[in-house]
């Protein structure tokens, strides 16, 4: 099964996340997604993995979320994909997918779940 970590190295949380998978024994696929920005349809399908609430992905304290103009609340599962598609800053970070599932690493020790 391919593990993979959507990653920003300069957060503290997504460095965690990274150190606790290696303290487990995986080593994932690194994907820095300011570098390579996801698409609207790899958005979507980390919603569908997460499962849940598709705003939880979306991070509204940055300076591109405000500029949106819009509620979190009154933002679709369609708008979601697309202002982090457009702006891959609003992605919450750090995610981590491992087959069916993904989970944000918010505690780090959230993905732990799908490391085994």
């Amino acid at each position: 099964m391919t593990t993979t970590i959507w990653h920003n190295p300069r957060c503290s949380k997504s460095r965690q996340t990274l150190d606790l998978m290696r303290k487990n024994g995986v080593e994932p696929t690194i994907r820095e997604y300011l570098k390579t920005p996801p698409s609207k349809a790899e958005v979507e399908r980390l919603m569908d993995l997460i499962g849940g609430d598709p705003r939880d992905l979306l991070r509204d304290g940055e300076p591109e979320f405000k500029a949106l103009g819009k509620k979190k609340a009154d933002l679709s599962k369609a708008d979601v994909a697309k202002a982090i598609a457009t702006h891959p800053i609003l992605l919450q970070r750090p995610i981590v997918a491992a087959g069916s599932r993904a989970a944000i690493g918010r505690p780090p020790e959230a993905v732990l779940s799908l490391l085994k």
